[in-house]
């Protein structure tokens, strides 16, 4: 008997560790799961240097090339879905928005949010470029100075929630790189390549600086609420702005609202949101579509889905 109990309470021991360690299994692979990716807008800068560079003969200013390699380095980085330039560049021009000057908060959020993205970024370049200074005695057996060369470049950076127009954070970003010897660099802004821009100076500090801005960013867009769109009701099936590419996975369960009357602040004009109604669950079957940019999905609670309902994590 007391061989039999004890065969019995290893067994149950057993049991109860198998279904600890499915349990702990599941919950790891729920967070290790990854969240679908944030949608960012990334506005030309305001260049207020008045420089430019090029590299194989292309000319562009200071701020369309710093937001240009922001692009570049959030794409490279996997972590967002990045609105491409010339989707933000119609969109711009549809709603004949900045036209008459610099893009402003409320301009950025307006666009953002016709574009689905969840956040927009905007900067003004102040700094960029090159001082040289030199030091006068004897060094060694030579009677010249030493000179000393620095890049500086500087920009002035905003994060907005598209959703609201709200200045998540703003910060002055500001980078330099300084080289000592009798024989420097050029202070062209012409270069050969991009090789040769990223290995001057000037290419090292903007490159730094932008490295700054996107951990300033990594830093802000958890606080913003993924969500996406339904596109269309079609055959029992609800497709949303939304896919693999965004990572979004099948199996996947959002919650549906329906947008209704918009919430203004009354003192700064500032949207609040808007009153929404919920308008049911959806599971996704198929995130191919299109290339992996949206999703087939079916529906789990609810049937009255429309275009432009939003589509939230639950």
């Amino acid at each position: 008997m007391g061989t039999s109990r004890q065969n019995m309470i290893a067994i149950l021991t057993l049991l109860l560790a198998v279904a600890w360690l499915g349990e702990s299994a599941v919950s790891l692979a729920q967070e290790e799961r990854p969240a679908p990716k944030k949608r960012i807008a990334v506005f030309s800068f305001e260049d207020k240097t008045d420089r430019s560079f090029s590299w194989a003969g292309h000319w562009k200013d200071a701020g369309d090339g710093m937001a240009d390699m922001l692009i570049t380095a959030l794409v490279k980085s996997g972590r967002y879905i990045v609105v491409e330039r010339t989707e933000l560049d119609r969109v711009m021009k549809e709603q004949e928005l900045g036209l008459s000057g610099a893009v402003t908060s409320e301009t950025a959020a307006r666009v953002g949010e016709l574009l689905g993205a969840q956040m927009a970024v905007l900067g003004t370049v102040s700094e960029f470029g090159y001082s040289q200074s030199e030091k006068g005695g004897i060094t060694k057996r030579f009677g010249i100075g030493v000179k000393s060369q620095k890049a500086t470049v500087a920009v002035d950076v905003r994060m907005v929630d598209a959703s609201t127009g709200e200045i998540l954070t703003a910060e002055n970003v500001r980078q330099e790189k300084s080289k000592k010897g009798l024989k420097l660099s050029t202070k062209d802004f012409s270069f050969g390549s991009k090789n040769d821009f990223d290995q001057s100076l000037v290419g090292k500090a903007t490159r730094e600086a932008i490295e700054k801005v996107v951990d300033l960013l990594d830093s802000q867009a958890h606080l913003l609420r993924w969500q996406a769109k339904v596109i269309t009701f079609r055959d029992g099936f609800v497709f949303i702005n939304a896919g693999a590419a965004g990572g979004v996975q099948v199996g996947d369960r959002f919650a549906v609202f329906r947008p209704g009357e918009e919430l203004v602040d009354p003192d700064t004009g500032i949207s609040l949101g808007s009153v929404e109604s919920r308008a049911g669950e959806i599971e996704v079957a198929d995130n191919m579509v299109g290339d992996g940019k949206a999703s087939k999905c079916r529906p789990v609670e609810g049937e009255d889905f429309q275009r432009g309902d939003i589509v939230r994590e639950k």
